[in-house]
């Protein structure tokens, strides 16, 4: 058995000892408890407590299996680090567990603490107790009768995934007439990747005001407060598994269905974040996810073909069952609003200036290239920079976060490699690039085209990609989650030895690294793009 080291037992003796007994104990938290802990309800929480001043001096979350030690820990942090309470040693301890008797009685007979075992310990008892009340007195976050109906009316809607077509300024607009609610405008999010979800706000004004509000800069502080002003209910997705929620590229499209969870709640300015919904609410959202589910079934062909500032005018009206009121039915209306759209980009400040007809260049990367997408950690771009082989842009903003600077790599033969260097420096250099829709007429194959914009403001068609190439699809994923990372910078890599097998990209391949800035391609005026001969253009 491991002892304290000599050095923690003469720290430890320098405190004072109280008349104090002091009871200990661990307890499985067992998904119930504990209330107010920091960390995860599946493991145990330790407690001590002081019997005399009835007060919880340490309080620890382990996992479960950890072991007699952390009993240890938390004990000193009792001592050293109480809540509440002055540092100082006990005279006596009381666990409940005889094999914690034994272990503690070895480690701590140089502190001159007592320590006994006994089956009752009262003031754990009613602590754990008041626990287990509080605990019940929550209430669930869905009520008991709609938890089955609109778990599973989630799980539709993530089947249906709007987010992949639908921007959060495409607002829909529900018309239920029904349980003080007039009209629901829906705002869907997830095009970006970040978080996937339905707000379903109960007043246009506070829709209007938060997207107002978010437009502006503002402080972390500031943006919480503008957050909890919204009116609205929600639907938000989270992974299943809470240690994958933690990881900054989580992708939640990346994962199965049965690794996903719904989250239902509410926001209200005089109320703020409630994660628990009421029966009335609970019905709301059935009925609109029902008619949300049914308008994107009926248009959905429509709205994934639409330009991005071309929002088409749909509505559809349907017959809803009444949740509340067996055999009877609600006629709810569902429709777009392209004019409420145009109104939220501008208050975005992005308002659109869409040029006649762009034509893409398709003369720059050399025939038989490869090409592809990755990541170049700082310290490659730091000895790129050293070597002067990177070329930043003007008055550069890249935020070096994230593990290392999104690329897009194109790998030739050496002297294609110079000579598309020296193409690129002649038309001005790299500036950006975005990714965009690509149409063949003829077979009515669609692309993910990569298109690049040089100092000279030509747009040059750099790779395509079939839309439903999931390779692709994943890479792409990652590389916009890093760009954001960065603060949307990303850079062109221009690399040597392509080969019939593909060798991992070294140092030593690159023989430049341009800096650019990720685009939009609406700001471009970009819509979906038709190739017309061998090359695309806009519609």
């Amino acid at each position: 058995m491991f002892g304290l080291p000599a050095a923690t037992v003469r720290r430890l003796q320098k405190l004072p000892q109280v008349p104090s007994i002091w009871e200990g104990d661990r307890h499985n938290l067992s998904g119930r408890f504990p209330i107010g802990l920091q960390g995860s309800t599946h493991g145990e929480c330790i407690l001590w407590v002081d019997g005399i001043e009835g007060i919880v001096r340490a309080m620890e979350v382990v996992p479960l299996g950890s072991g007699i030690e952390p009993m240890v820990r938390t004990l000193i942090l009792a001592m050293e680090r109480p809540h509440s309470a002055s540092p100082a040693r006990p005279q006596k301890i009381i666990v409940r567990d005889r094999e914690a008797q034994f272990f503690l009685r070895g480690v701590l007979h140089e502190l001159d603490i007592k320590v006994e075992c006994q089956p009752q310990l009262p003031l754990i008892d009613e602590i754990l107790q008041s626990f287990e009340d509080a605990h019940e007195r929550i209430p669930p976050p869905l009520p008991a009768e709609y938890a089955d109906l609109l778990t599973q009316k989630a799980f539709t809607l993530w089947q249906d995934a709007p987010w992949n077509y639908l921007e959060d300024h495409q607002i829909l607009a529900i018309e239920l007439n029904h349980w003080d609610v007039q009209t629901l405008y829906v705002s869907v999010m997830g095009r970006l990747g970040l978080e996937y979800g339905v707000l379903f706000y109960r007043s246009l004004h506070s829709l209007k005001q938060f997207r107002q509000d978010a437009g502006q800069p503002a402080t972390p502080e500031e943006m919480e407060e503008a957050f909890l002003r919204q009116d609205c209910l929600y639907l938000t997705f989270q992974a299943r598994h809470p240690d994958l929620n933690e990881l900054p590229d989580l992708d939640l499209a990346e994962l199965d269905p049965d690794e996903i969870e719904p989250n239902f709640g509410t926001i209200h300015p005089l109320e703020g974040l409630r994660s628990a919904v009421q029966e009335d609410e609970a019905a709301i959202l059935t009925v609109a996810l029902e008619a949300l589910h049914r308008f994107l079934k009926q248009h959905r062909n429509t709205l994934e073909n639409a330009l991005e500032e071309d929002f088409h005018a749909c509505q559809g009206r349907y017959r809803i069952p009444n949740p509340q009121s067996q055999g009877s039915t609600l006629s709810v209306q569902v429709q777009t609003l392209p004019d409420l759209a145009l109104e939220l980009l501008r208050l975005s400040g992005e308002e659109l200036e869409v040029t006649p007809q762009v034509f893409l260049r398709d003369d720059l990367v050399p025939e038989g290239a490869q090409l592809g997408l990755g990541v170049l950690p700082w310290t490659t771009v730091e000895a790129l920079r050293l070597t002067g082989q990177l070329h930043p842009l003007p008055e550069s903003k890249l935020v070096e976060e994230g593990e290392g600077l999104p690329v897009v790599i194109v790998r030739t033969s050496r002297p294609k490699a110079k000579r598309l260097i020296e193409n690129l420096q002649g038309e001005g250099g790299p500036q950006g690039i975005c990714f965009n829709t690509g149409v063949d007429p003829f077979d009515g194959d669609r692309y993910d085209l990569e298109i690049l914009q040089t100092g000279n403001q030509d747009l040059h068609l750099f790779g395509e990609f079939p839309e439903d190439d999931p390779v692709h699809s994943m890479a792409r994923k990652r590389w916009e989650r890093r760009c954001r990372e960065t603060g949307g910078y990303c850079g062109l890599v221009v690399a040597m030895g392509v080969t019939s097998v593909r060798p991992e990209l070294q140092m030593r391949h690159i023989l430049a690294l341009f800096e650019m800035q990720t685009l939009n391609p609406k700001r471009l005026g970009l819509g979906p793009m038709v190739r017309i001969s061998r090359q695309f253009h806009s519609t």
